[in-house]
């Protein structure tokens, strides 16, 4: 997995951070940087969302330019 990304997501969203959410997944797949996002529980208080893309850096680059701007950085973070 060395092209893995990996998203941090607070489990419990309000119906913004949930619309938001489901914005930035369907981008993702809708630019073509992933086919499937995998969803596990990492804690009671997190869900990880992973993938695998060709354009780690440019995909990393695209996930946080969208969390400052739908001001997500409570809700999602990036693993590295």
């Amino acid at each position: 997995m060395g092209r893995a990304i990996k998203l941090q997501v607070r489990k419990e969203l309000d119906g913004r951070q949930q619309f938001n959410l489901i914005k930035l997944k369907g981008s993702l797949i809708t630019k073509g940087y992933t086919e499937i996002i995998h969803i596990s529980d990492k804690d009671e208080e997190f869900h990880i969302n992973s993938f695998e893309t060709e354009a780690k850096n440019e995909v990393k680059e695209f996930i946080l330019d969208f969390i400052v701007k739908e001001n997500l950085s409570n809700t999602i973070s990036v693993l590295v």
